[in-house]
């Protein structure tokens, strides 16, 4: 039993350090584009990449804090499926609110500065190809090596 225990531990310990890993990567990623940007165009371009990365970075860390709190809770109430039930409401409601304060601010921002689109849709998208990059990289090792372990 502590075998499985110290296993659930160790997928616990290894996902915390790949999250980690990616939210390192994605603002390694953020400022390589935005001085590429600036460098290779001009700072309207740099400032959107700029812009688009915040937010999206921003967002990506409230939704892995909201996610951590939701295990916990689920968690800590055990066997009762109505408490599991509200957490994961709570969990949406939080989701689609902060999909709307993004969308919001994306909003104000579009009008009250000059932003380019396709510079905000590169800051915006640093999250996945740096999720995409990290798993593929990293991810891959790090589970084969459990595989190997657990063979």
């Amino acid at each position: 039993m502590s075998d499985r225990i110290n296993s659930v531990k160790k997928q616990d310990d290894t996902g915390v350090a790949l999250l980690r890993m990616i939210q390192l990567f994605n603002l390694f990623v953020i400022m390589v584009f935005t001085l590429g940007s600036w460098y290779i165009v001009d700072w309207t371009l740099a400032r959107s990449v700029l812009i688009g990365g915040v937010l999206a970075n921003g967002s990506f860390f409230l939704l892995k804090r909201d996610i951590e709190q939701l295990l916990e809770r689920a968690a800590s109430s055990g066997e009762q499926a109505k408490g599991i039930k509200m957490e994961k409401i709570m969990f949406f409601l939080k989701f689609y609110a902060r999909l709307m304060v993004l969308g919001l601010l994306l909003f104000v921002l579009t009008t009250k500065i000059s932003i380019n689109m396709i510079g905000l849709v590169l800051g915006l998208s640093t999250v996945m190809l740096s999720v995409v990059i990290v798993v593929l990289a990293r991810g891959r090792m790090i589970f084969s090596a459990q595989s190997f372990k657990g063979a």
